[in-house]
């Protein structure tokens, strides 16, 4: 059977529909459609694929060369006093031999070795007490009557604005000697020693691996003074250093660690600056003030067995 008589009947079917469906004013139009497509068929020619419109992916807005990016998260701390800000950028260059620097008053911010333009203008903030500078974050501590809603914006800018501006954080100064206020170590307490007994390097590589990282995720840090009759010496840096939970953390966190895992270990010491005794004393006397007020049997205002009523007066 031909092609042809296959293709007639479509073809005249799809004249009887056009006829009945289009107006008489496009009849001839139409009937010049339809021949040419018959035509087509017959020859075993088709009609090309409609050109499809390239699509032009769309270019993501890049910022300019030589523009920092920078987002600074914060985050709390078990002390009220103090917040974490957390810049995408290293605080501590890596060069230093310490892993943190503390900064107490506001000429310990300008002197050698380790001083801090940045740390300067955060002590001119009014009520900020210290500045502490860890690997990648900042805690900056406050009085107990300054208000974070006044505080923080400031902080905030003057990160940014260092950071942004490529200025340095921490500049390294080859003068020799600490301005008093100015707290970091020569090196790191807790690295490996060679003349360390081996109960000291258990001590320390379970500081460093185990709590270490807790401590720094409160916005802290923790720095071994030495191990004696059994006794870990240790002092808490940044904002456990003036939170009034660093006992408890000594004691029920560092103290029952060490002690589990290394039986030479009897307990933890903290070790306090001249200055940090004094407020501790002081603040004991308080305490002793208050019982003799309220009486003997008046509950303690800092509960605990290692609280301060426990201290004499």
């Amino acid at each position: 059977m031909s092609s042809k008589r296959l293709i007639q009947p479509t073809a005249a079917l799809l004249s009887t529909t056009t006829r009945r469906v289009q107006p008489s004013t496009c009849a001839r139009f139409y009937e010049a459609a339809r021949q040419a497509h018959t035509r087509s068929l017959t020859l075993g020619i088709t009609a090309r694929p409609r050109p499809a419109l390239r699509t032009i992916p769309t270019s993501l807005t890049v910022a300019p060369r030589g523009t920092r990016s920078i987002f600074i998260q914060t985050e709390t701390t078990p002390n009220p006093d103090a917040v974490k800000f957390i810049p995408n950028h290293r605080v501590v260059p890596e060069d230093v031999p310490t892993p943190f620097i503390e900064y107490l008053n506001p000429r310990s911010t300008i002197a050698p070795p380790y001083p801090s333009p940045l740390a300067a203008q955060l002590m001119n903030i009014d009520g900020v007490t210290s500045v502490f500078y860890g690997p990648d974050f900042i805690t900056v501590t406050k009085a107990p009557d300054a208000n974070w809603m006044y505080i923080r914006p400031e902080i905030f800018s003057l990160i940014t604005e260092t950071i942004t501006s490529g200025q340095q954080i921490v500049a390294v100064s080859k003068k020799e000697g600490t301005e008093e206020g100015q707290q970091a170590a020569d090196e790191d307490s807790l690295s490996y020693n060679e003349n360390d007994s081996e109960v000291v390097g258990m001590i320390k590589e379970l500081l460093e691996t185990r709590i270490r990282p807790a401590i720094q995720e409160d916005g802290g840090d923790i720095e071994f003074r030495g191990f004696e009759d059994g006794y870990v010496n240790l002092k808490l840096r940044g904002a456990c250093r003036t939170c009034d939970s660093s006992t408890v953390t000594l004691k029920n966190g560092i103290e029952g660690m060490l002690m589990h895992y290394i039986e030479e270990v009897k307990g933890v010491n903290q070790v306090m600056d001249q200055e940090e005794e004094t407020a501790m004393k002081e603040f004991a006397k308080f305490e002793e003030k208050l019982r003799a007020q309220k009486g003997p049997n008046a509950a303690p205002t800092t509960p605990g067995k290692d609280s301060l009523d426990s201290v004499p007066g």
